[in-house]
């Protein structure tokens, strides 16, 4: 992880909907929480500009965050952020501590790598459609991966990728794949587009005749 993010917090005394709408409308401040650990859930606020230029890193999301709070750290990951419905604002953040003894569940995303050179795409026609863009993974802290990188260079027409295709770094696992062989699900597959396969079909019966 070569990237290191840093946010201030402010402690929040007044809770509620209220108090939340005032903080978002008169201080420009997002409400957001931090829990986990051992110790007590803290009600902070992150001011709206600092929070909206982090996210717009992607990385930000798969990466432990310091947020300094009035004085003192707390090394967090995002749980949670809600989104204002129309605004580009976001109403509220949910942090969870993290500590290095402790393994951590965090949706990283996918960089699906090669695709527009793999001989299937280029000289074969083949589509490649993506079903996840990001996975959920369980690691320690100091194990956790920026993002996952599916390479697309050597798939075969009509092959589907799974879960169990990752190759996932040392340290960590996928947390759909623990509970069991029913959740090895489809990451991307690669198909004729329709178009081309009913050119194949109608070929096929021409050739039969």
């Amino acid at each position: 992880m070569s990237q290191e993010f840093a946010l201030d917090a402010f402690l929040r005394n007044d809770q509620g909907k209220g108090a939340s709408r005032r903080l978002r409308r008169d201080e420009g401040k997002v409400p957001a929480i931090i829990y986990g650990g051992d110790k007590e859930p803290l009600a902070i606020s992150i001011p709206q500009k600092d929070l909206a230029k982090a996210t717009e890193t992607e990385a930000f999301f798969s990466h432990i965050l310091t947020l300094n709070v009035e004085g003192k750290k707390e090394s967090v990951i995002i749980k949670d952020m809600q989104r204002h419905p129309y605004k580009p604002l976001f109403t509220h953040a949910d942090f969870l501590r993290v500590d290095s003894k402790h393994e951590i569940h965090v949706n990283v995303p996918l960089h699906f790598i090669n695709e527009d050179k793999a001989p299937v795409v280029k000289l074969q026609g083949g589509v490649v459609s993506h079903q996840m863009t990001e996975v959920e993974i369980i690691c320690l802290p100091q194990d956790l991966p920026e993002f996952i990188e599916v390479d697309l260079m050597d798939v075969e027409m009509d092959q589907v990728i799974h879960l169990s295709d990752l190759k996932l770094p040392k340290g960590v696992r996928s947390a759909s794949l623990q509970q069991g062989a029913d959740h090895d699900l489809p990451v991307a597959a690669v198909h004729k587009p329709k178009g081309a396969k009913a050119d194949e079909a109608e070929e096929g019966e021409e050739g039969a005749e």
